[in-house]
């Protein structure tokens, strides 16, 4: 068998590549733009599925260096925690934080439902986070970070399940959004409202206005302040992992750098000293895209084939459990009204697979049946600021009580 290991100048490049190979498949095939794979988990799993063929026929086999792929995770993670700003959520008004309340809760049902089944099967309980809101809420990315922290604990497929996952629920989540919001307006005869339409229009015009200058004006000084604060977050929450560690208190790489992201974020706001906020988030975009095409070309996916019916089982009655608390918890906690149902529609996305899925449920719902600026505003704030920073938080829990 040929055995070649990549160092970490070439697994850069070859992620590059994957990177560029994804989005030109994703031109070609435009069903993948419409339940938004993301081009790095495309490139990704074309190439894993070459190192398939290497495996099954005993032909070739790679290895790659991962210190590049742990550094792109700890800089993705660190610029979720410059997002977790208090000020943003109490600005957001009640229905930001009811739907983030909504959004927590599920994260403990996705990960209490996917355990409880891998239990039954007499399966790893990790299975259980793998195939919970690790995916699920969190997506590829968080995917790609707890993955390996999956195989430590003895989950040898963690990546490879996690990934999967991930990506069932971006079509699933998609799939069942409309149904769900359709049933809840025929059921309670709901109909858009001009007046709450102005008023939220308003309310988002406040949130959103102090971004546009930046997002407008992106350049180097902005980068590099942007890069300073990432990386003087990134070194001092190591030390505070490190002190942790030194006391027997042992927590994912991750949240250190992302507490103190969150920290620096949230003093800045109080004392009014401006923070570089679209720059950060492109920083983190490309590190996410990078890592996740590292992450997904490395995966081993004949792992898959003796975990393929519980995978599947826990993945339906996840999408069913979705689709319920939608419906019933989602719609009824946010005003049981026309933006309420948009939001349960777009939480199936959300809650299932990303953000992008949530606003497109809603595009298309609000598009048929009127618009609803609330749901637009509540649901990216939320799902862009929060969900990520809480469900890493849970997740890190959830690994320690296991």
């Amino acid at each position: 068998m040929f055995e070649y290991a990549f160092g970490m100048e070439e697994t850069l490049a070859i992620a590059v590549v994957l990177l560029l190979l994804g989005r030109w498949i994703k031109e070609i095939f435009t069903i993948l733009k419409r339940f938004f794979i993301p081009a790095p988990v495309i490139g990704g799993i074309v190439f894993s599925l070459i190192t398939l063929v290497g495996h099954e026929t005993q032909t070739f086999q790679f290895t790659f260096d991962s210190l590049l792929k742990n550094l792109l995770m700890l800089a993705f993670f660190t610029t979720i925690g410059f997002a977790a700003s208090f000020r943003m959520l109490m600005r957001g008004g009640l229905a930001v934080g009811l739907f983030l309340g909504c959004s927590i809760v599920l994260i403990f049902v996705q990960n209490f439902v996917g355990i409880g089944i891998s239990l039954l099967f007499d399966l790893n309980p990790f299975m259980g986070l793998a195939t919970g809101s690790i995916a699920l809420t969190g997506g590829h990315g968080t995917s790609a970070a707890f993955g390996p922290l999956l195989v430590n604990h003895g989950l040898e497929a963690g990546l490879t399940v996690s990934i999967a996952s991930a990506t069932f629920g971006l079509v699933a989540g998609c799939v069942i959004g409309g149904p769900i919001g359709k049933r809840l307006m025929q059921r309670y005869n709901l109909k858009a409202s001009q007046e709450r339409i102005t008023r939220a229009v308003e309310n988002a015009e406040i949130v959103e206005g102090k971004l546009t200058k930046e997002q407008k004006n992106i350049d180097e000084p902005l980068l590099f302040s942007a890069a300073c604060y990432i990386i003087i977050a990134m070194g001092v929450g190591h030390f505070i992992i490190l002190g942790l560690n030194a006391l027997n208190i042992v927590i994912p790489a991750y949240l250190g750098p992302m507490i103190v992201a969150a920290i620096i974020r949230n003093y800045l706001d109080v004392t009014h000293h401006p923070l570089p906020l679209h720059s950060i988030n492109v920083i983190g975009s490309l590190s996410l895209q990078l890592f996740l095409a590292i992450a997904l070309m490395t995966m081993n996916l004949w792992e898959l084939a003796a975990l393929a019916i519980p995978l599947i089982t826990i993945l339906l009655v996840q999408t069913v459990v979705m689709g319920l608390y939608a419906y019933f918890v989602t719609f009824r906690v946010m005003g049981a009204d026309y933006d309420a149902a948009v939001i349960a529609t777009g939480h199936c996305g959300f809650g299932m697979g990303a953000t992008p899925n949530a606003m497109a449920n809603m595009e298309t719902f609000t598009g048929a049946n009127g618009q609803s600026p609330k749901a637009f505003f509540v649901v990216p704030i939320v799902g862009a600021l929060f969900i990520d920073f809480c469900n890493s938080a849970i997740l890190g829990g959830f690994l320690a009580w296991l």
